[in-house]
């Protein structure tokens, strides 16, 4: 494995390897106003919700690499503590990436983009019309973390009031993860999309204490099908079948045919238990995926 000390890299070289790594990020489209009531809109990757009570969000317009100055972003909060935070779809990445040009000052990126700006109800910059969800916010704190090339500016944005459009709405009036399709920042000019091609849900161990991975038996535990993953999900029940519910299951056609095609081959069975577990695992059928484990 490659050691690097990150004090022997450039800026450009240590973002480089960091970028690529830590990722994908969220993005803030964040649009602000200077003193004179310029208008600028720029994209940022390191960007994250960091507080639910008060809803705060944090992003970095960190310095340029190339020179170390501070971009316009940076410099129009420090004049107007105003931000919205608007959230970027598939549909608008092309647009959004072409916002993040390094224009001359004064230059108003809603133009440069063909980004539609309508007004906020609480602040000053405009928010992002084509954006299914903005955040008015107002800036309580920004910190320095140096002034060197790529020295992050950390501003801890308050959420004020949100804009969530109906059409990303459940039934339950709750965001639909499926209808947001999110974009997100990788390295270089690498970006994810997350839709229905790429979505996955994993049961949240805070309902309940797992036995945990260490409480697998060892056979199991240390198998030579199941994965990482799939140990993960066995230790997340809080308890095992019974040794009546485990009979039972023996029962069904496809178990029954599986253990008769391997009588006197236990090796063999232990294989194809472990790969019928697996599959049940892959489809979410913990609790089936434990009873052939424990035949």
């Amino acid at each position: 494995m490659l050691s690097i000390n990150t004090a022997d890299l450039s800026a450009i070289d240590l973002q480089n390897y960091l970028q690529y790594a830590i990722a994908p990020r969220p993005i803030c489209f964040a649009s602000t106003v200077d003193k004179d009531g310029n208008v600028n809109l720029s994209p940022f990757s390191f960007f994250n919700l960091f507080s639910t009570k008060p809803p705060v969000c944090v992003f970095s317009p960190s310095r340029r690499v190339r020179d170390g100055s501070t971009k316009h972003t940076l410099d129009n909060i420090h004049e107007v503590p105003e931000v919205v935070i608007s959230i970027v779809t598939y549909d608008m990445v092309q647009q959004m990436s072409l916002a993040s040009v390094e224009y001359p000052k004064g230059v108003n990126e809603f133009t440069k983009s063909g980004f539609r700006p309508i007004a906020s109800e609480t602040i000053k910059p405009p928010r992002v019309a084509e954006s299914p969800v903005q955040f008015e916010c107002v800036v309580n704190e920004v910190i320095s973390l140096g002034t060197g090339a790529g020295a992050g500016n950390l501003v801890l944005a308050e959420i004020k009031l949100m804009h969530i459009s109906e059409s990303i709405l459940d039934e339950n009036g709750r965001i639909d993860q499926q209808k947001l399709d999110l974009v997100a920042r990788l390295g270089g000019d690498w970006y994810a999309r997350v839709n229905n091609h790429n979505l996955f849900k994993v049961a949240k161990p805070n309902r309940h204490i797992g036995i945990g991975v260490d409480a697998i038996p060892y056979q199991i535990r240390n198998s030579k099908v199941l994965t990482g993953n799939n140990l993960g999900q066995l230790g997340n029940v809080s308890a095992l079948p019974t040794d009546e519910e485990v009979d039972d299951y023996a029962q069904e056609p496809e178990i029954k045919e599986l253990l008769d095609a391997t009588i006197g081959d236990s090796q063999t069975r232990e294989v194809q238990l472990h790969l019928k577990a697996k599959a049940l695992l892959e489809g979410g059928r913990v609790d089936e995926a434990w009873k052939v484990l424990l035949l």
